[in-house]
Protein backbone atom coordinates (compact mmCIF):
# COMPACT_ATOMS: atom_id res chain seq x y z
CA UNK A 1 0.00 0.00 0.00
CA UNK A 2 1.10 3.46 -1.20
CA UNK A 3 0.42 6.53 0.96
CA UNK A 4 0.84 9.93 -1.10
CA UNK A 5 0.34 12.83 0.41
CA UNK A 6 -1.66 16.10 -0.41
CA UNK A 7 0.10 18.37 -3.11
CA UNK A 8 1.98 21.22 -0.90
CA UNK A 9 -0.06 24.67 -0.98
CA UNK A 10 0.44 26.46 -4.04
CA UNK A 11 2.27 24.37 -6.46
CA UNK A 12 0.10 21.84 -8.76
CA UNK A 13 1.75 18.44 -9.27
CA UNK A 14 2.00 17.25 -12.34
CA UNK A 15 1.98 13.55 -13.98
CA UNK A 16 3.57 13.44 -17.32
CA UNK A 17 3.62 17.06 -18.18
CA UNK A 18 -0.13 17.01 -17.50
CA UNK A 19 -2.14 18.77 -14.03
CA UNK A 20 -4.91 16.98 -12.89
CA UNK A 21 -7.51 17.97 -10.59
CA UNK A 22 -10.32 15.54 -8.75
CA UNK A 23 -14.08 16.12 -10.08
CA UNK A 24 -16.02 14.01 -7.95
CA UNK A 25 -15.03 10.74 -7.90
CA UNK A 26 -13.03 11.55 -11.20
CA UNK A 27 -9.75 13.19 -12.46
CA UNK A 28 -9.96 15.52 -14.68
CA UNK A 29 -7.62 17.68 -16.35
CA UNK A 30 -6.90 20.90 -14.41
CA UNK A 31 -7.71 24.24 -16.97
CA UNK A 32 -5.77 26.67 -16.94
CA UNK A 33 -7.69 29.53 -14.47
CA UNK A 34 -7.84 26.76 -11.88
CA UNK A 35 -3.85 25.99 -12.06
CA UNK A 36 -3.12 29.69 -11.47
CA UNK A 37 -5.31 30.02 -8.77
CA UNK A 38 -4.00 27.20 -6.67
CA UNK A 39 -0.67 28.56 -7.60
CA UNK A 40 -1.63 32.31 -6.19
CA UNK A 41 -2.20 30.52 -3.10
CA UNK A 42 1.12 30.69 -2.14
CA UNK A 43 1.00 33.87 -1.89
CA UNK A 44 -1.96 33.87 0.12
CA UNK A 45 -0.19 31.53 2.88
CA UNK A 46 0.38 33.17 6.16
CA UNK A 47 4.46 31.90 7.28
CA UNK A 48 4.13 33.39 10.03
CA UNK A 49 0.65 31.93 11.28
CA UNK A 50 1.53 28.40 11.26
CA UNK A 51 1.78 26.74 14.06
CA UNK A 52 5.42 25.29 15.15
CA UNK A 53 4.05 21.74 16.12
CA UNK A 54 6.84 20.83 19.25
CA UNK A 55 7.32 23.95 20.61
CA UNK A 56 6.08 25.02 24.11
CA UNK A 57 6.12 27.71 26.62
CA UNK A 58 8.97 26.65 27.98
CA UNK A 59 11.00 27.61 24.80
CA UNK A 60 9.88 31.47 25.24
CA UNK A 61 12.11 33.92 27.02
CA UNK A 62 10.75 35.27 30.22
CA UNK A 63 12.50 38.48 29.91
CA UNK A 64 10.84 38.80 26.40
CA UNK A 65 7.25 37.66 27.70
CA UNK A 66 8.05 40.53 30.24
CA UNK A 67 8.68 43.41 27.97
CA UNK A 68 5.43 42.49 25.59
CA UNK A 69 3.31 42.70 28.51
CA UNK A 70 4.89 45.72 29.17
CA UNK A 71 4.23 46.87 25.45
CA UNK A 72 0.68 45.26 25.31
CA UNK A 73 -0.60 47.32 28.07
CA UNK A 74 0.84 50.92 26.83
CA UNK A 75 -0.96 49.92 23.61
CA UNK A 76 -4.29 48.93 25.48
CA UNK A 77 -4.04 51.11 28.16
CA UNK A 78 -7.39 52.50 27.46
CA UNK A 79 -9.02 49.60 26.56
CA UNK A 80 -7.70 47.37 29.47
CA UNK A 81 -6.46 47.45 32.56
CA UNK A 82 -2.78 47.15 33.68
CA UNK A 83 -4.14 45.06 36.44
CA UNK A 84 -6.12 43.18 34.09
CA UNK A 85 -3.27 42.08 31.90
CA UNK A 86 -0.94 41.48 34.68
CA UNK A 87 -3.17 39.17 36.36
CA UNK A 88 -3.47 36.93 33.01
CA UNK A 89 -0.85 34.10 32.71
CA UNK A 90 1.34 33.87 30.26
CA UNK A 91 -0.61 31.45 27.90
CA UNK A 92 -3.92 34.35 28.00
CA UNK A 93 -1.33 37.29 27.67
CA UNK A 94 -0.27 35.34 23.98
CA UNK A 95 -3.34 34.26 23.08
CA UNK A 96 -4.64 38.01 23.52
CA UNK A 97 -1.83 39.18 21.37
CA UNK A 98 -2.55 36.70 18.86
CA UNK A 99 0.39 34.97 19.14
CA UNK A 100 -0.50 31.07 20.05
CA UNK A 101 -3.56 29.98 19.13
CA UNK A 102 -5.75 26.62 19.98
CA UNK A 103 -3.92 24.93 18.20
CA UNK A 104 -0.38 26.27 19.45
CA UNK A 105 2.57 28.02 19.34
CA UNK A 106 2.97 30.33 15.86
CA UNK A 107 6.23 31.17 14.18
CA UNK A 108 5.48 35.09 14.59
CA UNK A 109 5.72 34.19 18.62
CA UNK A 110 9.09 32.04 18.41
CA UNK A 111 10.42 35.09 16.64
CA UNK A 112 9.14 37.44 18.90
CA UNK A 113 9.81 36.08 22.24
CA UNK A 114 11.07 32.59 21.68
CA UNK A 115 14.94 32.01 23.65
CA UNK A 116 17.57 31.77 21.32
CA UNK A 117 18.46 27.97 21.72
CA UNK A 118 14.77 27.31 20.43
CA UNK A 119 16.13 28.89 16.91
CA UNK A 120 16.36 25.38 15.22
CA UNK A 121 12.03 25.43 15.61
CA UNK A 122 12.37 27.80 12.54
CA UNK A 123 14.49 25.72 11.05
CA UNK A 124 15.68 26.39 7.98
CA UNK A 125 15.06 30.19 8.74
CA UNK A 126 17.88 32.00 9.39
CA UNK A 127 16.81 34.30 12.20
CA UNK A 128 18.75 36.77 12.72
CA UNK A 129 19.31 40.42 12.42
CA UNK A 130 23.15 41.33 11.61
CA UNK A 131 24.86 44.37 12.48
CA UNK A 132 28.18 45.30 10.41
CA UNK A 133 30.25 47.96 10.34
CA UNK A 134 31.57 49.48 7.56
CA UNK A 135 34.59 52.16 6.55
CA UNK A 136 37.59 52.90 8.83
CA UNK A 137 36.66 50.61 11.11
CA UNK A 138 35.23 46.95 10.60
CA UNK A 139 32.89 45.18 12.83
CA UNK A 140 30.24 42.73 12.72
CA UNK A 141 27.03 41.22 15.31
CA UNK A 142 24.71 38.51 14.47
CA UNK A 143 21.83 39.14 16.81
CA UNK A 144 19.51 35.74 17.01
CA UNK A 145 15.65 35.72 18.55
CA UNK A 146 14.01 36.81 20.84
CA UNK A 147 13.41 39.81 17.96
CA UNK A 148 11.88 41.58 20.70
CA UNK A 149 14.95 42.10 22.21
CA UNK A 150 17.26 41.95 20.13
CA UNK A 151 16.42 45.15 17.94
CA UNK A 152 17.24 47.46 21.19
CA UNK A 153 20.78 45.12 21.38
CA UNK A 154 21.18 45.89 17.71
CA UNK A 155 21.03 49.61 18.29
CA UNK A 156 23.18 49.66 21.02
CA UNK A 157 26.40 48.64 18.71
CA UNK A 158 25.60 51.69 16.44
CA UNK A 159 27.59 54.76 17.22
CA UNK A 160 24.99 57.28 17.48
CA UNK A 161 27.20 60.61 18.19
CA UNK A 162 26.51 63.75 18.53
CA UNK A 163 26.27 66.67 15.66
CA UNK A 164 26.46 70.43 15.49
CA UNK A 165 24.22 72.15 13.03
CA UNK A 166 23.79 75.54 12.56
CA UNK A 167 20.08 76.44 11.86
CA UNK A 168 19.30 79.31 9.36
CA UNK A 169 18.81 82.62 11.58
CA UNK A 170 20.63 81.48 14.28
CA UNK A 171 23.98 82.17 16.17
CA UNK A 172 23.94 79.35 17.91
CA UNK A 173 25.43 75.40 17.13
CA UNK A 174 22.83 72.70 17.92
CA UNK A 175 23.35 69.16 18.83
CA UNK A 176 21.54 66.65 17.69
CA UNK A 177 22.46 63.15 17.80
CA UNK A 178 23.43 61.21 14.47
CA UNK A 179 20.69 58.77 14.20
CA UNK A 180 16.76 59.23 15.95
CA UNK A 181 16.55 56.36 18.06
CA UNK A 182 12.39 55.89 17.31
CA UNK A 183 13.21 56.18 13.65
CA UNK A 184 16.20 53.45 13.74
CA UNK A 185 14.01 50.77 15.57
CA UNK A 186 11.00 51.71 13.03
CA UNK A 187 13.17 50.86 10.21
CA UNK A 188 14.11 47.62 11.94
CA UNK A 189 10.63 46.61 13.41
CA UNK A 190 9.47 47.48 9.59
CA UNK A 191 12.26 44.90 8.18
CA UNK A 192 11.00 42.03 10.78
CA UNK A 193 7.08 43.06 9.71
CA UNK A 194 7.61 42.95 6.36
CA UNK A 195 10.13 39.98 5.53
CA UNK A 196 9.80 37.77 3.34
CA UNK A 197 10.72 34.32 5.50
CA UNK A 198 10.05 31.80 2.64
CA UNK A 199 13.81 32.93 1.50
CA UNK A 200 15.04 32.18 4.93
CA UNK A 201 17.19 34.66 4.88
CA UNK A 202 18.45 37.23 7.68
CA UNK A 203 17.94 41.01 7.80
CA UNK A 204 20.89 43.35 7.52
CA UNK A 205 21.40 46.70 8.94
CA UNK A 206 24.97 48.00 7.96
CA UNK A 207 26.39 51.07 9.31
CA UNK A 208 28.77 53.66 7.20
CA UNK A 209 30.23 56.54 8.68
CA UNK A 210 27.53 58.96 7.24
CA UNK A 211 24.08 56.67 6.69
CA UNK A 212 22.77 53.40 7.68
CA UNK A 213 21.44 50.92 5.57
CA UNK A 214 18.43 48.55 6.44
CA UNK A 215 17.91 45.48 3.68
CA UNK A 216 15.40 42.92 4.16
CA UNK A 217 14.12 39.69 2.14
CA UNK A 218 11.03 40.43 -0.25
CA UNK A 219 9.48 43.22 -2.48
CA UNK A 220 7.60 46.35 -1.63
CA UNK A 221 4.37 44.61 -0.65
CA UNK A 222 1.86 47.33 -1.64
CA UNK A 223 2.55 50.48 -3.14
CA UNK A 224 5.29 52.75 -3.39
CA UNK A 225 7.25 54.57 -0.27
CA UNK A 226 6.07 58.11 -1.20
CA UNK A 227 2.74 57.05 -1.38
CA UNK A 228 2.81 56.51 2.33
CA UNK A 229 5.72 59.18 3.03
CA UNK A 230 2.89 62.05 1.18
CA UNK A 231 -0.57 60.52 0.88
CA UNK A 232 -1.29 58.72 3.98
CA UNK A 233 -1.56 55.37 2.39
CA UNK A 234 -2.83 52.77 4.57
CA UNK A 235 -2.34 49.28 3.05
CA UNK A 236 -4.76 46.70 2.59
CA UNK A 237 -3.07 43.77 3.23
CA UNK A 238 0.04 42.20 4.51
CA UNK A 239 2.71 39.86 3.62
CA UNK A 240 2.48 38.59 7.32
CA UNK A 241 -0.57 39.78 8.71
CA UNK A 242 -0.03 37.48 11.82
CA UNK A 243 3.22 38.94 12.71
CA UNK A 244 2.01 42.26 12.13
CA UNK A 245 -1.51 41.98 14.17
CA UNK A 246 0.80 41.04 17.32
CA UNK A 247 3.74 43.47 16.76
CA UNK A 248 1.03 46.13 16.38
CA UNK A 249 -0.88 44.75 19.94
CA UNK A 250 2.95 44.68 21.45
CA UNK A 251 3.45 48.59 20.45
CA UNK A 252 6.13 47.68 18.25
CA UNK A 253 4.79 49.31 15.32
CA UNK A 254 1.26 50.68 13.92
CA UNK A 255 -0.39 48.93 10.46
CA UNK A 256 -2.03 52.00 9.25
CA UNK A 257 1.24 53.12 7.13
CA UNK A 258 2.52 55.87 9.52
CA UNK A 259 5.75 54.75 10.12
CA UNK A 260 7.44 55.82 6.73
CA UNK A 261 5.72 59.34 7.25
CA UNK A 262 7.32 59.87 11.00
CA UNK A 263 10.97 58.66 9.39
CA UNK A 264 10.22 61.64 6.94
CA UNK A 265 9.10 63.91 9.40
CA UNK A 266 11.86 63.24 11.92
CA UNK A 267 14.80 63.58 9.97
CA UNK A 268 13.25 67.17 8.73
CA UNK A 269 12.61 68.34 12.01
CA UNK A 270 17.04 67.19 12.65
CA UNK A 271 17.60 69.40 9.41
CA UNK A 272 19.09 66.11 8.22
CA UNK A 273 18.22 64.54 4.63
CA UNK A 274 14.86 62.47 4.39
CA UNK A 275 15.23 58.88 4.14
CA UNK A 276 15.79 56.82 0.64
CA UNK A 277 14.21 53.63 -0.41
CA UNK A 278 15.96 51.12 -2.91
CA UNK A 279 13.55 49.04 -4.42
CA UNK A 280 15.94 48.66 -7.82
CA UNK A 281 16.35 44.98 -6.89
CA UNK A 282 12.50 43.23 -6.83
CA UNK A 283 13.97 40.38 -4.39
CA UNK A 284 14.54 42.76 -1.56
CA UNK A 285 13.93 46.80 -0.02
CA UNK A 286 16.91 48.92 1.20
CA UNK A 287 16.45 52.12 3.47
CA UNK A 288 18.97 54.54 3.75
CA UNK A 289 18.82 56.71 6.69
CA UNK A 290 21.30 59.57 6.79
CA UNK A 291 23.39 60.61 9.76
CA UNK A 292 25.18 63.71 7.89
CA UNK A 293 24.35 66.72 5.46
CA UNK A 294 24.21 65.81 2.08
CA UNK A 295 24.23 69.58 1.08
CA UNK A 296 25.09 71.97 3.41
CA UNK A 297 21.69 74.12 4.01
CA UNK A 298 19.02 73.57 1.69
CA UNK A 299 17.08 70.83 3.70
CA UNK A 300 17.48 73.33 6.81
CA UNK A 301 16.01 76.31 5.31
CA UNK A 302 12.90 74.25 3.87
CA UNK A 303 12.38 73.23 7.40
CA UNK A 304 12.57 76.20 8.74
CA UNK A 305 11.74 79.06 6.93
CA UNK A 306 9.45 78.53 4.36
CA UNK A 307 6.08 77.10 4.11
CA UNK A 308 6.28 74.43 0.73
CA UNK A 309 4.09 71.55 1.95
CA UNK A 310 5.82 68.34 2.33
CA UNK A 311 5.81 66.54 -1.44
CA UNK A 312 8.33 69.60 -2.55
CA UNK A 313 10.66 69.26 0.56
CA UNK A 314 10.32 65.42 -0.35
CA UNK A 315 11.36 66.83 -4.22
CA UNK A 316 14.29 68.70 -3.38
CA UNK A 317 16.20 66.90 -1.09
CA UNK A 318 16.20 64.46 -4.08
CA UNK A 319 17.11 67.03 -6.23
CA UNK A 320 20.23 68.01 -3.72
CA UNK A 321 21.17 63.98 -3.82
CA UNK A 322 21.00 63.91 -7.64
CA UNK A 323 18.39 61.39 -7.47
CA UNK A 324 15.64 61.38 -10.08
CA UNK A 325 12.37 63.06 -9.66
CA UNK A 326 8.97 62.95 -11.59
CA UNK A 327 7.99 64.93 -14.44
CA UNK A 328 5.14 66.56 -12.45
CA UNK A 329 7.57 67.13 -9.23
CA UNK A 330 9.59 68.71 -11.55
CA UNK A 331 7.22 71.17 -13.03
CA UNK A 332 5.96 71.95 -9.71
CA UNK A 333 9.35 73.20 -8.93
CA UNK A 334 10.09 74.66 -12.15
CA UNK A 335 6.88 77.02 -11.45
CA UNK A 336 7.63 77.93 -8.04
CA UNK A 337 11.92 78.88 -9.14
CA UNK A 338 13.22 76.37 -6.96
CA UNK A 339 15.25 74.56 -9.08
CA UNK A 340 16.95 75.03 -12.60
CA UNK A 341 18.93 73.20 -15.12
CA UNK A 342 18.26 70.14 -16.81
CA UNK A 343 18.52 66.51 -16.23
CA UNK A 344 20.33 64.90 -15.17
CA UNK A 345 21.98 67.48 -13.71
CA UNK A 346 18.86 69.78 -12.07
CA UNK A 347 19.98 71.94 -8.92
CA UNK A 348 18.43 73.99 -6.34
CA UNK A 349 17.69 77.02 -7.81
CA UNK A 350 20.37 80.41 -7.00
CA UNK A 351 17.52 82.48 -4.81
CA UNK A 352 17.33 79.09 -2.18
CA UNK A 353 21.19 79.02 -2.22
CA UNK A 354 21.82 82.89 -1.56
CA UNK A 355 19.36 82.50 0.99
CA UNK A 356 20.93 79.34 2.93
CA UNK A 357 24.33 81.09 1.97
CA UNK A 358 25.47 78.63 -0.01
CA UNK A 359 25.58 80.49 -2.95
CA UNK A 360 29.75 79.76 -2.93
CA UNK A 361 29.03 76.01 -3.48
CA UNK A 362 26.40 76.57 -6.12
CA UNK A 363 28.11 78.65 -8.15
CA UNK A 364 30.47 76.03 -8.04
CA UNK A 365 27.57 73.25 -9.02
CA UNK A 366 25.90 75.54 -11.17
CA UNK A 367 28.71 77.29 -13.34
CA UNK A 368 28.95 81.11 -14.14
CA UNK A 369 26.99 82.79 -16.90
CA UNK A 370 27.56 82.30 -20.32
CA UNK A 371 28.24 86.13 -20.44
CA UNK A 372 30.72 86.17 -17.27
CA UNK A 373 32.72 83.46 -19.36
CA UNK A 374 32.44 85.32 -22.96
CA UNK A 375 34.14 88.31 -20.65
CA UNK A 376 36.81 85.96 -19.54
CA UNK A 377 37.65 85.89 -22.43
CA UNK A 378 37.53 89.22 -24.31
CA UNK A 379 38.91 90.85 -21.03
CA UNK A 380 42.38 88.68 -21.36
CA UNK A 381 42.84 89.68 -25.66
CA UNK A 382 42.13 93.28 -24.52
CA UNK A 383 45.31 92.90 -22.17
CA UNK A 384 47.52 90.31 -24.32
CA UNK A 385 46.35 90.94 -27.43
CA UNK A 386 45.90 87.32 -29.01
CA UNK A 387 44.70 83.76 -27.23
CA UNK A 388 45.43 80.26 -28.44
CA UNK A 389 42.33 77.67 -27.75
CA UNK A 390 44.15 75.84 -25.03
CA UNK A 391 45.15 79.24 -23.38
CA UNK A 392 41.13 80.05 -23.62
CA UNK A 393 40.52 76.37 -22.55
CA UNK A 394 42.77 77.38 -19.12
CA UNK A 395 41.11 80.78 -18.70
CA UNK A 396 37.37 79.34 -18.59
CA UNK A 397 37.43 75.90 -17.63
CA UNK A 398 37.55 76.71 -13.77
CA UNK A 399 34.40 79.06 -13.90
CA UNK A 400 32.32 76.45 -15.95
CA UNK A 401 29.59 74.03 -13.92
CA UNK A 402 32.06 71.42 -11.80
CA UNK A 403 29.63 68.54 -13.34
CA UNK A 404 30.39 68.63 -17.01
CA UNK A 405 33.22 66.66 -17.54
CA UNK A 406 36.38 67.98 -19.65
CA UNK A 407 34.98 67.09 -23.30
CA UNK A 408 31.98 68.58 -22.30
CA UNK A 409 33.75 72.12 -21.41
CA UNK A 410 35.56 72.20 -24.60
CA UNK A 411 32.88 71.67 -26.15
CA UNK A 412 31.00 74.70 -24.03
CA UNK A 413 33.83 76.99 -24.81
CA UNK A 414 33.65 75.97 -28.69
CA UNK A 415 30.15 77.15 -28.17
CA UNK A 416 30.98 80.73 -26.31
CA UNK A 417 33.87 81.33 -29.11
CA UNK A 418 31.31 80.67 -32.24
CA UNK A 419 29.06 83.12 -30.65
CA UNK A 420 31.71 85.77 -30.10
CA UNK A 421 32.96 85.56 -33.28
CA UNK A 422 28.86 85.72 -34.88
CA UNK A 423 28.68 88.35 -33.09
CA UNK A 424 31.68 90.07 -34.65
CA UNK A 425 33.26 90.73 -30.80
CA UNK A 426 36.41 88.08 -32.05
CA UNK A 427 37.94 86.67 -35.08
CA UNK A 428 40.44 84.00 -35.95
CA UNK A 429 44.05 84.96 -37.21
CA UNK A 430 45.41 82.06 -38.79
CA UNK A 431 48.59 83.32 -39.32
CA UNK A 432 51.67 85.61 -38.03
CA UNK A 433 52.15 87.06 -34.81
CA UNK A 434 48.86 87.23 -33.50
CA UNK A 435 47.89 83.69 -34.45
CA UNK A 436 45.10 82.71 -32.70
CA UNK A 437 41.79 84.42 -31.50
CA UNK A 438 42.11 88.41 -31.34
CA UNK A 439 39.19 90.99 -30.92
CA UNK A 440 37.50 92.71 -33.72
Amino acid sequence: MFEIPSAPKGIPIAWKGHWYGRAGENTEPLALDKIDAIRAQSHLMDWTAQIVEDAELSDLSPEAIAVARRGFAEHNALRIPTETIESWTDEEFLRHAGLVTKRGITRACILLLGKPEASYLLSPLMAELTWKLVGQEHAYEHFGIPFILSTTRLYSRIRNIKIRLLPPGELIQREVEKYDQGSVLEAMHNCIAHQDYTKHSRISVTEYPDRLEFTSVGSFFEGVPDEYALEGHMPRSYRNPTLIQAMTQLNMIDHLGYGIERMNRSQANRYLPLPDYDLSDPREVKLTIYGRVVDEGYTRLLMQDTELPFEDVLALDRVQKGHLISDVALRRLRNKGLVEGRRPHLRVAAEVAEATGTRAEYIRVRGQSDEYCCALITDYLKKHGHAGRATIDAIVFPSLSSELNDDQRRNKVKNLLGKLRKDRVIHYEPKGENKGWVLG
